[in-house]
């Protein structure tokens, strides 16, 4: 990998962290932080919204399988300037409030625009950059630097929001409503555009060096999947990511949480969702750094626990809203957990030592599995919100997280034992 590793230069990966948060704003951040609006606006429950999901995970389930192929022949930065353009066309006819089945054509198409042609190349763009031995500062700059530009589309899209409200948010009719998140989606699909232009005309030397490692390989793309088919990792890479992303799935609730149960109005539960990525950047950083002076897998061990520890909390019952203090430490104790998972569930692959001229194809197949909660989670979600109405149906939403996180700590501690020995052997 030495060889071909290019200089890492600060821009690349700021570029990197831009583009790869920007993607998905549309189809997901909006939906995580103005929950309780966008179920309003788009005239739909939280069955309905999964349902959205769902279809988008369909398409993505396809186009992880076949898009990691594609990242390992052609330049990352082409890939993902085009998937940028894509997705910000799809957020301009979002803020026509389409209907219900259009709404889950859009999120089926999200699915191509911000899967096939984006995850694969950003995530070999990464590990490209971070070379051999800073794998968990590279994916810990990336995932920590997606949250800080979440909460900052966040900040933004609720400024814009209160801002084009032109009376009080609790007597603000659905016609308003809509008209302030229009403005909300449009500012959005602006700014994805502008990052799409950076990303094509100044990630080029990190693409040029990526372009390198694919010319020197002569693996063809079924010799590829053989090839990662081989590694047992990987086949607990997915589980591991699978579980972990069941936990970062859950957070989408928060805001809905402080507003059924802690009775916060729109605005105020749009701003507990925004402060809830704050610590995704100061956690992804703190992690990916910690992770590069002993194994990633550790972290990915210990995150397991506090989501476990902590979705219990939730599900016990004892947080209400005379007990806000509580809510916020639980909330960025969970937090914590989910974003340590996620920040490092990519970078044990140099810890399982998978070859970079297959990572693309590897990224793609574990992807299959382990982005498979992008199907269920958000009708399963959706289901037991809506059957059991209020803190119930939150508190089974946690029972279920609580059960996942003990499964991915099972996944994560064998994957930790399994190349821990094949490194002694080495």
């Amino acid at each position: 990998m030495d060889a071909t590793k290019p200089k890492q230069s600060i821009y690349i990966i700021l570029l990197l962290i831009l583009a790869g948060e920007a993607i998905f704003v549309l189809p997901f951040v909006l939906a995580r932080i103005f929950r309780p609006t966008f179920l309003e606006v788009f005239k739909i429950n939280n069955f309905e919204l999964g349902s959205c999901f769902s279809v988008y995970g369909v398409v993505a389930l396809l186009s992880y399988f076949f898009g990691g192929s594609l990242a390992d022949k052609y330049a990352p930065r082409t890939l993902m300037a085009v998937a940028l353009f894509m997705t910000a066309l799809g957020g301009f006819y979002m803020a026509t409030f389409p209907s219900y089945t259009a709404l889950k054509i859009l999120f089926g198409y999200y699915g191509f625009t911000t899967i096939f042609l984006f995850w694969a190349p950003m995530i070999k763009a990464t590990r490209v950059w971070g070379g051999q031995n800073k794998q968990g500062l590279a994916f810990g700059f990336l995932d920590g630097g997606r949250g800080l530009v979440a909460a900052s589309f966040g900040s933004l899209g609720v400024l814009v929001f209160s801002y084009m409200l032109t009376v009080d948010v609790s007597a603000a009719s659905l016609l308003e409503r809509q008209d302030a998140f229009k403005y909300v989606v449009w500012i959005s699909s602006g700014v994805v555009v502008l990052i799409g232009i950076l990303v094509f005309y100044f990630l080029k030397p990190l693409s040029d060096s990526a372009e390198t490692i694919t010319q020197q390989s002569k693996v063809y793309t079924l010799e590829n999947f053989k090839a990662v088919l081989k590694y047992p990792s990987v086949w607990l890479m997915m589980l591991i990511i699978l579980c972990a992303y069941v936990g970062y799935k859950i957070t989408d609730i928060f805001s809905l949480y402080a507003k059924d149960v802690l009775k916060f109005d729109a605005i105020k539960s749009a701003e507990i969702g925004t402060y809830l990525l704050y610590a995704r950047p100061v956690t992804g950083i703190t992690i990916g750094f910690l992770a590069d002076r002993t194994r990633a897998s550790l972290w990915i061990i210990i995150g397991f626990v506090i989501m476990l520890l902590s979705s219990l909390l939730f599900a016990s019952g004892i947080i209400s809203d005379n007990t806000i203090g509580l809510f916020v430490i639980s909330i960025i104790f969970m937090a914590i957990g989910v974003y340590a998972t996620r920040v490092l569930y990519f970078a044990i692959m140099e810890e399982a030592t998978l070859p970079l001229a297959i990572t693309g194809t590897a990224i793609g197949f574990i992807s299959v599995v382990g982005y498979t909660p992008d199907i269920f989670a958000g009708p399963l979600i959706g289901l037991l919100l809506d059957n059991s109405p209020g803190e119930l149906g939150h508190q089974h939403v946690f029972l279920g997280m609580a059960a996942f996180s003990v499964i991915g700590f099972a996944a994560a501690f064998t994957f930790s034992i399994l190349t821990k020995k094949k490194i002694r052997t080495s």
